[in-house]
């Protein structure tokens, strides 16, 4: 009888989402009550930080997968 960690949970997705987005959101509106000292003056955007790393982001994921199929193998690589 194991439970499922509450995680994974059907009835929780829409609430991980939920706050989520409401945690995201805040992180963004944070830059509002304190001031931005970067080396160039779009770092002071309004959620810049949040796309950059959005952008960045997936653009790993892109190469992950760019890369997985450059390097991939046959299944049978290391049978005799």
């Amino acid at each position: 009888m194991s439970e499922k960690h509450w995680l994974y949970r059907e009835e929780n997705h829409r609430k991980l989402w939920i706050w989520g987005c409401v945690l995201l959101l805040l992180t963004v509106l944070a830059q509002l009550v304190f001031e931005i000292h970067g080396h160039y003056e779009f770092e002071a955007w309004l959620g810049f930080a949040a796309f950059y790393g959005f952008i960045t982001c997936a653009l790993m994921v892109v190469f992950a997968k760019l890369l997985g199929f450059l390097v991939k193998r046959k299944d049978s690589y290391y049978d005799d």
